[in-house]
This record gives C-alpha cells, structure tokens and sequence, in this order.
C-alpha cells in the first residue's frame, strides 16, 4: 500500500519491505526469490522466523546495512557479498539520513519465549511526515505508552502488531495495544503461516474499528 510517497508491503508473517528513497526489509522470512535488493535490513531478533539467512541472503547486495540484536550476529557472517553489520539494542537511535531508526523494547509478559533480558527490540522507522513501528515479538508491554510521544500533528503512524497468540499478543491483546498507541493506521502480522490464521485479522479489524481505528490487512506480497 502506498502511504505518501512511502510505499509499504507485507512479505508474510513479520516481514515487510518499505520503499522510498532506501529499500528497507524487516524480518524477511519465506520470502520469494527475484526480489528487489536491501539497502537496509532491520531484525528484530535471532528466531529462525525472524532472523532467516537463506531469506536476507537473497536480499543482500553490495552495501547492504544489516541493524540486528547481538544474539543475531553468529549468524550473520558468512555471506559472499560485502555488508554492513550493526548491533542496537532498546533505547538506541540511528541517523541515516533519509531515514531514522530507533530501537524499541520487545518481550514477553507472562510467557518464555522473548525474556526481556535479552534486550530484543521492535523498530521505529521514520521517513518524511511517516512514522512506521513493528513491534517485533511482544507482548502488550508498558514501554507501548511511550510511542504516544512520538506522534505529531499531520503525520502518519503506523502500527504493525502481531495478533497470532502463542509466542505474542493474541488478537484481543493486539486491539488493546492499539488503543494504548493510537496509530493513525493499525496493520497486523505474525499470522496466518506459523501460528494465526485469516480470521484472526478481520477480527483484530473489527475490534480496532470498534475504537475508531483504522485497520488494514494487508495482501501477502
């Protein structure tokens, strides 16, 4: 979908591409091949369906600038082509010119799966008047509250949350963090392949229309 002049798919699960001026990938994972190449490459943290390298290595190029958790880095070293690694952890902020990137706490409340020791993140990616956070693998977490703060007048923010259950929040989970956030937009995610089926979604949908937010799901690219 198009939003401004930022252009922004969903791959499936948690992947997404946005497009502007850079061509960024978060969490890339059964992607198809022939894809167009990363300038960026944000993951959030080393679970195979998150940090997957037959799936960044079909993205990568020349250049390629990889912003990844230090328990990521292990896993991210054997490429025959040329990239750029750089390790962040929450609270850090990245200047990249056109786009700026801040890392965001991501875990678990009352399951094993994302401890918040491990310092995991989700992302917020600015560009131009478009405010895009990915929540990563979370639960409904009190650091949410904070995003109230980065929201301003004539911007567009967008909230990609994942409603599967299980490893994250589930459906009615996700429609409370999008009443906490507020997003201009909410999409979901982590869905419809490992755990979360299709109706799922619509009713994440439905629930945040309820609070008179709007909701998209979008088509697996």
């Amino acid at each position: 979908m198009l939003i401004g002049d930022v252009n922004l798919k969903w791959l499936g699960h948690s992947g997404f591409l946005i497009k502007n001026s850079k061509t960024i990938y978060i969490d890339p994972y059964n992607i198809r091949g022939g894809i167009e190449k990363a300038d960026i490459i944000l993951i959030t943290h080393s679970h195979y369906d998150h940090c997957s390298v037959v799936d960044i290595e079909k993205i990568i190029q020349d250049g390629t600038k990889i912003i990844l958790t230090a328990d990521c880095q292990s896993k991210i070293t054997r490429f025959n082509v040329p990239i750029k690694m750089e390790i962040i952890e929450p609270g850090q902020e990245l200047d990249l010119g056109d786009v700026k990137i801040s890392a965001l706490p991501a875990y678990n409340v009352d399951k094993k799966f994302h401890p918040k020791e491990e310092a995991w993140v989700g992302y917020l990616v600015k560009i131009n008047n478009l405010l895009i956070y990915h929540a990563g693998d979370s639960d409904l977490i009190p650091e949410m509250q904070k995003l109230t703060g980065y929201k301003q007048p004539g911007k567009e923010f967008v909230a990609l949350l994942p409603i599967g259950g299980r490893f994250t929040m589930n459906v009615e989970e996700a429609a409370e963090a999008a009443k906490l956030i507020k997003p201009t937009l909410a999409i979901p995610m982590h869905f419809g392949s490992i755990v979360g089926v299709d109706e799922d979604a619509k009713e994440f949908k439905e629930l945040c229309e309820e609070q008179d937010i709007r909701c998209e799901i979008l088509e697996k690219e």
